[in-house]
Order: structure tokens, then sequence, then C-alpha cells
């Protein structure tokens, strides 16, 4: 309701400046009407009305169609006791009716509540008021009328493409937000494929870990085929900030005799997620390090602490590979680079930079900003 909300609270200051409009008007002029005190009668009441009403017109939730069939009888009643409590040279000189520019604040809550079908409609009812209680035919009247039809109806019309609008950009954020969800999902089971396929490979490990982590992959391919991905738990009360981990002992995992991993003497602190998150896109670089750069090859992991961001940088003195070698991968349905890596620095809000050449190893970048996390 953001974009219907200021429309609504412009109707609603509208229908106070017409009120006090009014009661200036008719005091200015009052002693000029046949029955002057009911016309104060009915400005009375209008104004105990518009008041009491007020809240109700702060949005289409409160504003129901009983609250704007009185608003709408309020109109009438003005315009036709108009016709009744002012002298008949007056009326037929084009003197204002007792609401005056009130009435439009009726059509303008139509208008937002159904639409322009509903604000034509008001309009039109109005209008008949004003012809046969007000004056008749007359060019004022006629007018008038036209004038209260194209903004009522432009205004509801408005009204009916911003929600349309609205809808649209609500769906299309559902969809982001599952389809992210899928994509974060597939790279776990990416990633715990692979694991599995390669302590089987190596044949390591005991069978019932193996039996373990594949239930565990079958279970996540199960969740994501049903397109019903189940968000991760988070831990904490609501509102608490969220709880920080220190990336070095995440990434210090992977050093062995071939990857020499560099980091600073001080904790390196990220929000759980974003730690974890960052930890398993360098995972997979490593993977693809001991997959694809040879058994003889060496890598090198460092982690840089800055003011702004964190960057983990995973070098390699691989054969590195041909430019466009990446988008080949990614065409054929190999999404490890794509999905793991970049996709999970994406969704952290950072930026997951690949430079290779051939005979020149691979160098993965990964750097994720620290504001907002």
């Amino acid at each position: 309701m953001s974009v219907e909300l200021p429309l609504w609270r412009a109707i609603g200051y509208f229908r106070v400046l017409a009120l006090a409009y009014a009661i200036l008007r008719y005091a200015y002029s009052y002693l000029d009407f046949l029955h002057p005190v009911s016309g104060w009668i009915f400005l009375g009441a209008l104004t105990l009305w518009t008041l009491a009403s007020t809240r109700a017109f702060a949005g289409p939730q409160r504003c129901t169609w009983y609250v704007l069939g009185t608003d709408l009888a309020f109109a009438v009643t003005g315009i036709v006791m108009s016709g009744v409590v002012d002298t008949p040279a007056r009326v037929h000189g084009g003197a204002p009716t007792l609401p005056t520019i009130w009435a439009a604040g009726t059509v303008l809550g139509f208008a937002g509540k159904g639409g322009w079908k509903p604000a034509a409609f008001a309009a039109t009812v109005v209008g008949v008021a004003n012809i046969l209680g007000h004056g008749g035919v007359s060019p004022d009247n006629i007018h008038n009328i036209v004038l209260l039809m194209v903004a009522g109806c432009a205004i509801g019309y408005v009204i009916e493409l911003a929600r349309a609008s609205e809808a649209v950009l609500t769906r299309a954020l559902q969809v982001e937000a599952a389809t992210r969800e899928r994509e974060r999902l597939s790279r776990d089971i990416h990633d715990g494929v692979l694991q599995v396929l390669a302590l089987v490979q190596r044949r390591e490990g005991d069978p019932g870990e193996l039996g373990r982590l594949a239930g565990e992959q079958e279970r996540a391919l199960r969740t994501l085929m049903s397109g019903v991905p189940a968000l991760p738990a988070q831990g904490g009360a609501p509102g608490d900030p969220p709880a920080e981990h220190d990336l070095r002992q995440l990434v210090t995992v992977h050093a062995d005799d071939r990857i020499t991993v560099s980091a600073p003497g001080t904790p390196v602190l990220l929000p759980a997620r974003a730690a974890a998150e960052l930890a398993a896109a360098v995972g997979a670089a490593v993977d693809n390090v001991r997959r694809h750069a040879g058994e003889s090859a060496r890598a090198w992991i460092l982690v840089e602490d800055e003011p702004d961001a964190v960057t983990v940088s995973v070098r390699d003195d691989g054969p590195g590979f041909a430019p466009g070698r990446l988008g080949e991968a990614e065409q054929a349905g190999r999404l490890g680079v794509s999905q793991s890596i970049r996709g999970r620095l994406r969704d952290l809000g950072g930026t997951a930079e690949l430079y290779a050449a051939p005979g020149e190893g691979v160098e993965v970048e990964l750097r994720v900003p620290r504001k907002g996390q």
C-alpha cells in the first residue's frame, strides 16, 4: 500500500480544507440566504461527519463502502438543501452549493476505494443532484460536472495502475527471493555431492559416513525438486545483532602440504552467514584446484582484512585455462563457478573475479563488503 497511502493522505487533507472553505464562504454570504439557520445546521453536521471520518479516509481498508455511502449522502443532501435554503435568484445566478468543492472529496474517496468506475458512479450521482436540486441544466453545472467526472476517473485509473504495478513488483520480488533460495540450496547440494564423490574416488572414509552424507544430499535434492526450499534457521532473539565468526578458522582447514594459507594475526570477524558463505566459496575454489590444476600444483590462500571489506584470494600455479572456458562450462551445465562461487558472493553483495591464462594458473579474488552485513 506504499503507493496509495500518499494519495489517501492527500484526499484526507482535501476534505478538511474543502470543509473550511465551505464554512468561510457561507459565513461571508449567509445573510443572503432564504433560510440561513438551516444552512448552519447542515454545515455543523458536515463538520462533525468530516472530523469523525478523518481516520477512515486514511486508507482503503478503513474507508469502507458504508463510510463512502454516508459521505455521498451528505454531499447529495447538501446540494439538494442548497436549492431550498437559498433564494431562487441566487440559485439561477450560479451561486455555489452548501458543500461547494467538499463533494469532490467524496468522488476521490470512491476513486481510491474502487478505481475509476466507482468514481464515475459517484460523480454521476453528484451531477444529477446538481441538475435536479440546484440550478438545473446550466453552463456552470455542466462545467463542474465534467471537471468532477474527469478528475475522479483520472485519479481512479491512476490508483488502479498503481495497484497493478505494486502487485507485479511484489510477485517479482517473491520469485526473485525463491530463485535465490533455490540457488543457495543447489550450491549446497553441489558442494555436498562433490564431497561424497571425492571420498568415493579416494576410497577413504567410513562406509557409514559415506551413507550419511549421501542421505543428506538425497534429502536436499528432494527439497529442491519439490520447489519448497526451507530457509536456514536463524539463531538468537529478534532484534539481536547477528553472531560473528572468525573467517580464519573457516579457511585454515584447507591448509596442507600443497595449499598455503596466509591470514592476519588478529580475528577477521564477519556475520555468521557471510563468513560461512565466503568460506564455502573458498572451498569451491580449492576443490577446483584439486580437480583441475594437477597433482603437483600448489595453491595459496590469502585473507585480507580491510576497513570496508574482506578479500580472499585463491591462486594456483596450475595450467590455467583459455578465455571463454567458463562460459562453455556454464552452457554445458557445469555451474560450479557460476553458482558455488559467484552466486554466493552475489547474494552477499560482493564480487568474485577470476583471472586465468593458459600456463599461468588461476587466481580467484573474492571480496565481501562490510557495509550491510
